[in-house]
């Protein structure tokens, strides 16, 4: 992937390199030229993706983010896709609809939601993804009850090691680097075989291997911010890696890190946690002595130490 970012149609001509470059091509509906992506996205029209969500339709809508809604779509060949549509009054949007394009568009891995298309019509900007069956992984394990979906150890330790795979590749096989920014329960979506996905790359950033971090403006979400990284404004891969961190302890309690709910100063979960591991006087690694492991959502059993 080159550092300037774009979609092309498939008509295009240009070289591709693994997870790399390609050369410039023209948008056929915006007449954009839109540099950095690879041949393997398609361009939909506005009027194919209105179709397969009949008309973006409150019926559809699966979920929204800080920039736009995602909608559930068919299109005519049958195939269910996810189309994210950026808000049109959001220019810090579109920055980050032209960085996901950039950051995703050659990265092929089983833990990475796949990027079928765009669409860059007028003030319309639109991705197509893969279409994740079950959602995402804040709403099987912290949505309502009637989103959840039961996991047992054995499923949340495999959507886990997958979700660690798909950011192993970002941050040590992908050329260049990834660091992501926003990885929390949200942004892992799973499949209709619970195989997880990490999705939402808009606020990812380009990693050469000839720099050791990038400061920058902080993004992300709060109760999975690095403390360095919100401190200081200087990124590595390390942010994702306490951000991961923070997913586990969700993934282990059931609980939100985003809720003040522990205890009775209303800490978030990493700092009851920290509490829990120092009052308890036990090793890091005993993570049983937080007294709420395994989580008893859905009856599994549990021991509580003292």
């Amino acid at each position: 992937m080159g550092g300037s970012v774009g979609c092309l149609g498939g008509g295009s001509k240009s070289k591709q390199h693994q997870n790399g470059q390609a050369g410039a091509a023209t948008s056929p509906r915006s007449g954009r030229v839109l540099s950095g992506a690879g041949n393997n996205v398609r361009v939909f029209s506005l009027n194919e993706l209105k179709t397969a969500t009949r008309n973006f339709h409150m019926l559809n809508c699966i979920g929204r983010g800080g920039f736009g809604a995602v909608y559930k779509g068919n299109l005519k060949d049958g195939t269910q896709v996810a189309i994210k549509k950026l808000s049109a009054e959001s220019k810090q949007g579109i920055s980050e609809f032209l960085t996901e394009i950039n950051v995703i568009s050659n990265v092929r891995h089983p833990n990475l939601i796949k990027l079928l298309g765009c669409c860059v019509e007028g003030n319309n900007r639109l991705l197509v993804y893969e279409y994740a069956e079950n959602n995402s992984l804040a709403n099987a394990l912290l949505g309502p009850k009637n989103k959840c979906i039961p996991l047992d150890w054995q499923k949340r330790a495999a959507i886990c090691v997958g979700t660690a795979s798909g950011l192993a590749f970002l941050h040590e096989e992908a050329q260049p680097r990834i660091v992501h920014r926003d990885i929390k329960a949200s942004n892992i979506l799973l499949d209709k075989k619970l195989l997880p996905k990490i999705g939402d790359f808009g606020l990812a950033k380009l990693f050469p291997d000839t720099i050791t971090h990038i400061s920058t403006r902080v993004a992300g979400t709060m109760g999975y911010l690095a403390p360095e990284y919100a401190l200081l404004g200087q990124l590595t891969k390390k942010a994702d890696i306490y951000s991961f961190g923070v997913l586990l302890l969700e993934v282990i309690s059931g609980q939100s890190s985003s809720m003040s709910t522990w205890g009775p100063d209303m800490q978030v979960l990493v700092e009851w946690v920290k509490f829990s591991l120092v009052s308890h006087k036990c090793e890091t690694a005993n993570i049983t002595a937080f007294g709420i492991l395994p989580s008893t959502r859905y009856g599994l059993k549990y021991h509580r130490f003292t």
